[in-house]
């Protein structure tokens, strides 16, 4: 086993996990994100309900899961949602993010939640692919849009 992946430790997220996290984000988009992840964190930790984890190896973070509960969305009494997720591009293909994903399901089946969703862009194959090693496959929903006229 890499000596990297021997040392990664998940845990719970943090709301100082913020500028790591959109730091993380900056490195994968090659740009500057106008996320605030310290609110959305934030907003996370109350909850108590909601699972989001990062992954750190020597205290450093270099990877992030958040997901959250949805409670009767269309059809469903109780659903769970991977909303985002990144690993710093340094650490890409060492199964942080699998480790955090079976993390977050683990927690998830735990708590009796057997659906769980996320959207990824059609185009994005790193992405599909990565979730289809997960166990994830198309699911009985149609990701809708509609964009606001500022």
């Amino acid at each position: 086993m890499d000596e990297l992946v021997e040392n990664l430790q998940i845990r719970k997220i943090k709301a100082e996990d913020a500028s790591d996290i959109g730091s993380i984000q900056a490195a994968i988009t090659k740009s500057p994100t106008n996320i605030d992840f310290r609110q959305i964190i934030e907003d996370q930790v109350r909850k108590d309900e909601d699972v989001s984890f990062v992954a750190e190896i020597d205290g450093k973070v270099v990877g992030y899961m958040i997901s959250y509960i949805v409670f009767g969305g269309f059809g469903l009494e109780k659903g769970a949602w991977i909303a985002t997720l990144g690993v710093d591009p340094k650490f890409m293909g060492q199964g942080i993010g699998k480790r955090l994903a079976e993390e977050i399901l683990e927690v998830y089946r735990k708590k009796g939640i057997n659906d769980i969703y996320t959207s990824v862009r059609w185009d994005s194959v790193d992405l599909l692919s990565f979730f289809k090693t997960l166990g994830f496959d198309r699911s009985n929903f149609i990701n809708l849009r509609k964009e606001l006229d500022s």
